[in-house]
């Protein structure tokens, strides 16, 4: 069950929504199931002689028995109750007994209190009803409702144990602000697909991913589009600042602000300030460096996986300052992917970011930690632009991802390790996403891997296959029948012939880290064994047989041939097209 408390100043606009049809005729039979005193609140739903006007008289009555001076300006208390998708339809008596048990349990009318406030529930669907309160007491005081939306959670909790339904996460007062139902429908109306405010959080995040200094951020931001206001003080400095789409205006004209703690917790100038001083990037001096050269994007996605390896090893660490301090860095670089990538998988990183921002805030401070290697690695995905989706870019993103799907794991078995259930809940989400944009950017990189491995002499893939048994002897049967096992073996010929010794590169790839977690361990693998051999992402020509049957070719004039130990020498390189005359 999932209660959203809010507050308002008009108690008719509210129940002549609830008992409309609703914005798109998804309202069916509205009507009451609970009320403070079901003889006195008429249903206009059920009762054709009843009113709205009547049930909001009847509502108001103890915040009209006061003078105007008293009356609160927003009097109006609101909270739609929703059960999990999945969970099974309640009927009106069990909705009722739940509501009766909320009223009490956030202090707007505890069992037994003849001069609690006023209220009733209104069901319109089947899986969820709205509680309706005037937040004064029949007495003319207020309720003691503090902390009511805690309360509120911790009383549904206990409703779904008892009524069988799906125990979902309790809040922690860490989460972004949610859009409220007016900019859902000014969303709506407009033809957009999310809110303002989820569109500013998410372009503050993009912008505030990697940057170096707060001018180096608000540059960012007006270079996005975004409208910025900052608060300055009498002696010139910065004290907070504010943004706004353009063209989202009130009905007064003005444009519509949202300060960056409005958008999320952490996107306060104080804590933005915070991370600056915490983690600056390791390239800060180079910021706009006149004629510096960025690196290419696959450049600087394969070097973000060290720092991404490290941030796994810090998450199964004790130290939990370090952890959370990572955890943001983590953030960042997947906003720095999310806004650099292909088309191809650039929607599921986008929700893998939106997702793990979540996952970065806790009550776990992380102050005078050291994130700087990720927030680095951010910047340079960010400076080296769009990737495409092909080639080497291809290739190091597909590295890249599958050593994220790792780091988020161990970030959601962090989490949950110290009872942050809707963070580890976050985490496991970015991950299913990550999961989705691994596999559709390893397709091709993959592909031709496995067709190079497939191609090679069936001596060295005999060799290759001995070699994984002797260094996974458990598992080495089910990974030889993994799609992935031809990859590898093409992996292994490669590395072999950069010069490096396979088995002993094999067995250090298999130390490195744990494997449990890996969907895939020969895709794991392969991808290790690119990052520490220095390999390329993409395959060369595989090599071929010594005894190979093709025909002999015509023989050349003596003054066109290749020496013969040139011709040795470049027996497995790949074909170069010969010097124009």
């Amino acid at each position: 069950m999932v209660p959203d408390i809010s507050t308002g100043s008009r108690t008719y606009g509210l129940l002549n929504y609830l008992y409309g049809p609703g914005r798109r005729e998804e309202h069916t039979d509205p009507h009451l199931v609970a009320a403070w005193m079901p003889g006195l609140a008429p249903d206009p739903g059920r009762d054709p002689a009843a009113t709205l006007k009547q049930l909001t008289d009847r509502l108001d009555l103890p915040i009209l028995a006061l003078p105007k001076h008293r009356r609160p300006a927003r009097h109006v208390w609101h909270c739609p109750v929703r059960t999990a998708p999945g969970d099974r339809h309640l009927t009106d008596e069990e909705w009722a007994e739940a509501a009766r048990r909320i009223v009490h349990a956030t202090g707007i009318a505890e069992e037994g209190d003849d001069k609690a406030c006023r209220w009733v529930a209104v069901r319109h669907a089947d899986d969820h009803i709205h509680l309706v309160a005037t937040l004064k007491r029949e007495d003319g005081r207020s309720p003691r409702r503090h902390e009511d939306g805690i309360r509120a959670q911790a009383e549904c909790r206990k409703i779904e144990a008892e009524f069988g339904l799906q125990i979902l996460n309790d809040g922690d007062r860490t989460a972004a602000q949610r859009p409220t139902s007016a900019e859902r429908s000014k969303a709506e109306r407009a033809g957009r697909t999310e809110t303002p405010r989820e569109t500013l959080r998410e372009r503050v995040r993009q912008a505030l991913a990697g940057a170096a200094t707060e001018e180096e951020f608000f540059r960012r931001l007006a270079e996005a589009g975004i409208r910025v206001e900052k608060r300055l003080a009498p002696s010139g400095d910065t004290l907070g600042y504010k943004v706004a789409l353009p063209g989202d205006r009130n009905r007064h004209g003005e444009p519509i602000w949202f300060s960056g703690s409005k958008l999320a917790p952490d996107l306060s100038l104080p804590k933005i300030r915070q991370r600056f001083d915490a983690g600056l990037p390791d390239d800060a001096s180079a910021i706009d460096r006149p004629g510096e050269r960025v690196p290419r994007p696959a450049r600087a996605r394969r070097e973000a996986a060290p720092a991404v390896e490290r941030a796994t090893s810090v998450l199964s660490g004790d130290d939990d300052a370090d952890s959370a301090a990572h955890l943001v860095g983590l953030g960042e670089l997947l906003d720095g992917l999310a806004q650099t990538s292909p088309a191809s998988t650039r929607k599921e990183l986008v929700e893998a970011a939106r997702a793990f921002e979540r996952a970065t805030r806790s009550h776990t401070r992380a102050e005078r930690a050291d994130n700087r290697a990720l927030r680095s690695a951010a910047r340079g995905i960010i400076r080296a632009g769009n990737a495409l989706g092909k080639g080497e870019d291809g290739g190091a993103t597909a590295m890249l991802l599958s050593t994220m799907v790792l780091v988020t794991i161990a970030a959601a078995r962090w989490h949950s390790a110290r009872g942050h259930a809707q963070q580890a809940a976050a985490a496991q989400q970015a991950a299913q996403h990550l999961r989705a944009a691994y596999r559709t950017a390893a397709t091709a990189p993959m592909n031709a891997m496995r067709e190079h491995g497939r191609r090679l002499p069936e001596p060295i893939r005999q060799r290759y296959a001995s070699t994984l048994e002797a260094t996974l002897p458990e598992q080495a049967g089910r990974l030889l029948r993994e799609p992935g096992w031809d990859a590898l073996a093409a992996t292994l010929d490669q590395a072999e012939r950069a010069g490096h010794d396979p088995d002993a590169l094999l067995q250090q790839a298999i130390e490195w880290r744990e494997l449990d977690t890996a969907d895939s361990v020969t895709d794991v693998l392969v991808w290790r064994l690119r990052q520490m051999g220095k390999l390329p992402a993409t395959v060369n020509p595989p090599r071929t047989s010594t005894n190979s049957r093709t025909p002999q070719r015509q023989p050349q004039p003596p003054k066109l041939r290749a020496p013969e130990s040139a011709a040795r020498t470049n027996l497995n390189a790949p074909r170069q097209r010969g010097a124009r005359r």
